[in-house]
């Protein structure tokens, strides 16, 4: 069981009397461990100048992919692709595709902003972007299949989806048919890490999935990834000079394009490596008090129930009941959710709101007594609103 007490501790930055941060599907707390991280690459920075690639960052990369692949119930072996943001590496898996040859990408009307925000670009250029409705979500599935043939590049889908925390039923038999007509599966997986296990059906080695820590793994910005299937030999048009590292000490070759081992082939240039380490000490953290993937998704589910539970009766509960069904947030339909969320914030209670879904997302650091804080504000705030 989990010594809440000791855990709440190693948060001292961020935790405080005045305020309860239901920003766990957003913003999670960092642990002060990774304020010492930070502090550890600019003196490793300082030693070793250079040379901190090879003798620091590097291995530190490699340590910090193998744990996130076992997080994601991938052999830690698999190629593991680096990106300050998702946006940048799905636009680079995006660079691969043969428009001439396959002009369509298949996704859904649910999908989160960047996504959504690029897909509708492209189209205004001419790609063809099949939108299907994200409502309902039981029949979901049985609509992207349909929608998926022999003429579709891509699929791009959300494995847990950013209004609701749905967990898209049926996403495996997608995958595995997008795979049989030979399309590029892509799943979200950005709301599942850490914290939402997946379940990406028999065609799971052949899917991309971008990620990132951002949200509930407390790495903090510039740390996302691409899972990418083992022998893949895409070459991304959208290319950076660390997609080769390996050759740059060796002669220009003026020939076709060459490509690293492995995930390398998704690289794009230049970083900041902190990321890297504040990623490495919130892992050592979660695992120096046990906290497994199994064990996040235990305190989350009986969070997000006793959410549902003290709300209930103060606005459309959109997040499935069912706690196999939802992933580590609780959405409400309220109508000016956005002015909810700043009467919230002036009493400190952090919440958002993405239209008028009102999202409140708990934590592992959490209380029950900042828990009921927050559920008693919150339904004060929605009775004033009516």
């Amino acid at each position: 069981m989990l010594d809440l007490p000791a855990f709440r501790s190693c948060y001292s930055a961020f935790l405080r009397p005045e305020r309860t941060l239901l920003t766990g599907h957003s913003h999670q707390a960092w642990p002060d461990a990774a304020r010492d991280a930070q502090a550890r690459y600019f003196d490793e920075s300082a030693a070793w100048v250079d040379d901190k690639w090879g003798q620091a960052v590097f291995p530190r990369i490699e340590r910090v992919a193998r744990r996130i692949l076992q997080r994601m119930d991938f052999p830690d072996t698999d190629p593991l692709a680096f990106g300050r943001s998702t946006h940048e590496l799905v636009f680079r898996l995006m660079s691969c595709l043969r428009w001439s040859e396959r002009p369509r990408i298949v996704t859904t009307r649910s999908e989160f902003h960047s996504l959504y925000r690029q897909l509708l670009r492209l189209s205004e250029e001419g790609v063809e972007v099949v939108w299907i409705d994200g409502w309902p979500r039981a029949t979901l599935a049985e609509r992207l299949r349909e929608a998926i043939d022999d003429r579709t590049a891509m699929v791009a889908l959300s494995g847990v989806f950013f209004e609701d925390a749905a967990i898209l039923p049926g996403l495996g038999a997608v995958l595995e048919h997008a795979v049989h007509r030979g399309a590029i599966t892509l799943v979200d997986l950005y709301h599942g890490f850490n914290v939402t296990p997946v379940d990406l059906g028999p065609a799971a080695s052949q899917v991309f999935v971008t990620s990132g820590g951002y949200k509930y793994a407390q790495f903090g910005e510039g740390i996302c990834w691409l899972r990418v299937p083992p022998g893949c030999a895409l070459r991304p048009a959208y290319t950076g000079w660390f997609a080769d590292f390996a050759a740059l000490d060796q002669e220009r070759s003026w020939g076709p394009v060459a490509y690293g081992a492995g995930a390398e082939r998704f690289a794009g240039a230049t970083f900041d490596p902190s990321s890297f380490y504040r990623a490495e000490a919130a892992l050592e953290h979660f695992d120096r008090f046990g906290l497994d993937v199994a064990t996040l998704r235990q305190i989350s589910q009986r969070q997000t129930a006793r959410l549902i539970e003290g709300l209930e009766g103060e606005a459309e509960l959109v997040t499935p009941r069912d706690a196999e069904a939802r992933g580590g947030f609780v959405s409400l339909r309220v109508p000016r959710a956005e002015e909810v969320v700043r009467k919230l914030r002036t009493v400190g209670v952090f919440v958002d709101a993405r239209n008028d879904l009102l999202r409140l997302g708990p934590a592992p650091y959490l209380t029950d007594e900042e828990l009921d804080r927050g559920i008693a504000l919150t339904r004060d705030a929605l009775r004033a609103l009516r």
